[in-house]
C-alpha cells in the first residue's frame, strides 16, 4: 500500500515537472503578464481568486505549448534541449495524445466557471489551431501578429472572467483593457522574434527581423513609446507615473536598438515583459483613481 502511494506521488511529481518544462519559456511572457492583467481588469475582489486565475491561464498555456512543441520537435533538439520531447521526458506519440486530450480538459474546466469562460476557451483553442496546426506561425508577420493578438485577447478575456466576482460579465473597463492589450500585442509582439532569428531562418518563418532587417528594431521602440503615451492618457496616469512609464518604454526600445546579440535580445525581451506587465496593470490604477 505504501509503495503504491509513493509511486502515485512520484507519478504526480513527474507529471508536474513535465508540465513545467512544456511551459517554462512562456511563464514570464504569458502567465505573469496575463495574471497582472486579469487582476487589474476584472478587478480581482478576493485573494482566493489568484490560484484560479493562474491555473486557468497555465492549463491553456500548456495546451498551446504542447501543440507548438509537437509541430517541429527537431528544432528544439538544437536550442531547447530541456523541453520534454528532446530531453526524453515524454515521447512524441505521448505528447500528441496529451495535446488533443488537453482540449476537452480546457473546455470542461472553463465551463465550470461560466458559459462565457467556456467561449473564451473555445476561442483560444481555435486560435491555437490556426497559429500552430494551420501554420500561421510560419506565415507573413502581419498574419502572425494578428493571430497572436487574437489569441492573447482570448487568454485575457477568460482570465478576467475567472478573476471577477461575476464570471458571466466583462464591464466596460475590462473590455477596453482587452482591446488595448490586443493592439499592443498586434504591434509589439515582434519583440520576441529577435532572440529567435537564427532558428526562424532555418524553418522559413517570415518574422519582421528577417523580412525588414533595416527597420525591424525601430518597430519596437516606436510602438512602445506611442502605446506608453496613449495608455497614460487612457488610464489617467499622473505626471510622475506617466513619465516613469514612458522612460521604461524608452529604455526597453533603446536596448533593442543598441544591443543586438542573442543574449542581449533575451535580456531586452525580459525588460519588454516588465513593461508589458506594467501596461497590463494600469486598468487597476484607473479603477482606484476613479474611486478617489
Amino acid at each position: 500500500m505504501q509503495a503504491t502511494l509513493l509511486r502515485g506521488v512520484d507519478l504526480l511529481w513527474q507529471s508536474a515537472v513535465t508540465g513545467f518544462y512544456f511551459t517554462k519559456s512562456d511563464l514570464k511572457t504569458t502567465l505573469v503578464p496575463i495574471t497582472c492583467f486579469a487582476i487589474a481588469a476584472a478587478p480581482m475582489t478576493e485573494l482566493s481568486r489568484l490560484p484560479h486565475i493562474m491555473f486557468w491561464i497555465w492549463i491553456h498555456l500548456l495546451q498551446f505549448d504542447v501543440s507548438n512543441q509537437t509541430l517541429e520537435p527537431e528544432e528544439d533538439m538544437v536550442n531547447k534541449g530541456d523541453r520534454p520531447i528532446p530531453s526524453g521526458r515524454m515521447t512524441f506519440r505521448d505528447a500528441l495524445i496529451l495535446r488533443w486530450l488537453l482540449i476537452p480538459t480546457c473546455f470542461i474546466y472553463s465551463a465550470m466557471y461560466s458559459i462565457e469562460t467556456f467561449y473564451a476557451s473555445v476561442s483560444l483553442v481555435a486560435f491555437t489551431v490556426i497559429y500552430n496546426e494551420m501554420a500561421a506561425h510560419a506565415g507573413h508577420f502581419i498574419v502572425r501578429n494578428v493571430v497572436n493578438a487574437a489569441g492573447f485577447a482570448s487568454f485575457e478575456a477568460g482570465a478576467t472572467l475567472v478573476a471577477g466576482s461575476d464570471p458571466h460579465i466583462l464591464d466596460g473597463i475590462a473590455v477596453l483593457s482587452i482591446c488595448c492589450s490586443a493592439g499592443i500585442f498586434a504591434t509589439t509582439i515582434q519583440a520576441q522574434d529577435f532572440k529567435d532569428e537564427h532558428g526562424d531562418r532555418m524553418i522559413g518563418r517570415q518574422t519582421i527581423p528577417i523580412v525588414l532587417p533595416s527597420i525591424a528594431r525601430y518597430t519596437v521602440i516606436v510602438p512602445l513609446l506611442l502605446w506608453s503615451g496613449g495608455l497614460s492618457m487612457t488610464w489617467h496616469l499622473n505626471p510622475l507615473i506617466s513619465t516613469a512609464f514612458l522612460s521604461l518604454a524608452l529604455f526597453v526600445g533603446t536596448r533593442f536598438l543598441k544591443y543586438k546579440s542573442v543574449p542581449a535580445d533575451q535580456v531586452s525581451f525580459y525588460w519588454y515583459n516588465v513593461w508589458l506587465s506594467i501596461a497590463h496593470s494600469l486598468p487597476g490604477y484607473y479603477r482606484m483613481y476613479r474611486q478617489v
